[in-house]
């Protein structure tokens, strides 16, 4: 997961990309305009394209038909080398909203003062969400995991200062047990401040872990603002290692979305977010067309 480390360079919160639930959607020929349907899309999907071409790169994907991005470069009160007013702009010209955008947090040097001004650069470009997306390898302990989620419930208490929900994002390691303990269940969910820190649900990485999102859903109402629609090709493991290979774009693999998202009232779901790691395998566009093209037509339609 380096590449994600180095793509993420501030050591405070962010939010990501999202999908506004209940969106009715307009006919057009009897079929659904797909901006009706508010599909998000995490901009980590097509990362290099973002680097290489940034206003060609995100009007590609206006004309696909997202609505809400989820970001994945805050560095230094910038967004993709922005500041927060041009980002927005330049998002909000092609008829998108920047809803959410992630940055880490480090337990060994997250500072409140570090802290205050990404919730400001956030508040700024107008997102709704800030979201930690990732723990580093030498962080997966008890003892780590305890002082990232204070770090968090205090970084919290400053992003909901200036309306922004925080939020966590999982992987799979948080559902490995850990010394007689399942951290994600046991130290995560109950030392979580619920009122300050939502989850968002990564759906591939939790059914690798072996996990059923509904009885999450069920265990834990309420406690998921965000889902990950992210694909995978197989059941298969290894359930507990950050490996990617069997990520796929949504509607080509094995979840069954349409249940999942069923149960989007008990789990208090406001929002869903197309993301794919691994950028397509080369060809992210058409791996991003796909999702948008079965969540429009065969899962939410």
């Amino acid at each position: 997961m380096q590449s994600r480390r180095e793509f993420l360079k501030i050591s405070a919160v962010g939010s990501v990309g999202a999908m506004l639930i209940g969106a009715a959607g307009c006919s057009t020929g009897g079929a659904k305009d797909r901006k009706s349907f508010g599909v998000g899309l995490q901009l980590y999907s097509i990362r290099d394209a973002m680097t290489a071409d940034l206003p060609g790169t995100l009007k590609k994907v206006a004309d696909m038909g997202y609505i809400n991005l989820e970001a994945a470069s805050y560095a230094d009160g910038k967004f993709y080398g922005l500041k927060p007013a041009e980002f927005k702009k330049m998002v909000a010209d092609l008829g998108m909203v920047v809803l959410s955008s992630h940055s880490q947090v480090e337990s060994a040097n997250i500072t409140l003062d570090k802290a205050k001004i990404m919730a400001d650069a956030h508040a700024e470009l107008g997102v709704k969400y800030c979201i930690k997306p990732w723990i580093e390898e030498a962080d997966r302990n008890i003892e780590s995991y305890k002082k990232t989620i204070a770090d968090c419930n205090e970084v919290a208490k400053i992003t909901k200062a200036v309306g922004i929900q925080f939020g966590y994002h999982n992987h799979n390691f948080e559902f490995k047990n850990t010394n007689g303990v399942v951290p994600y269940y046991d130290i995560f969910l109950k030392e979580m401040d619920a009122d300050l820190i939502t989850m968002e649900l990564d759906l591939f990485w939790a059914t690798k872990a072996g996990q059923d999102p509904i009885e999450m859903f069920n265990k834990y109402p309420g406690r998921f603002q965000l889902l990950h629609f992210k694909d995978s090709l197989t059941n298969k493991g290894p359930f507990y290692e950050v490996i990617k290979d069997d990520i796929c774009s949504v509607g080509v693999g094995v979840i069954d979305f349409k249940k999942i998202w069923a149960a989007k009232d008990k789990a208090g779901a406001k929002f869903y977010i197309v993301e794919d790691d691994n950028q397509g395998n080369g060809k992210p566009f058409e791996g991003i067309e796909t999702s948008i093209k079965n969540i429009t037509t065969k899962i939410l339609a």
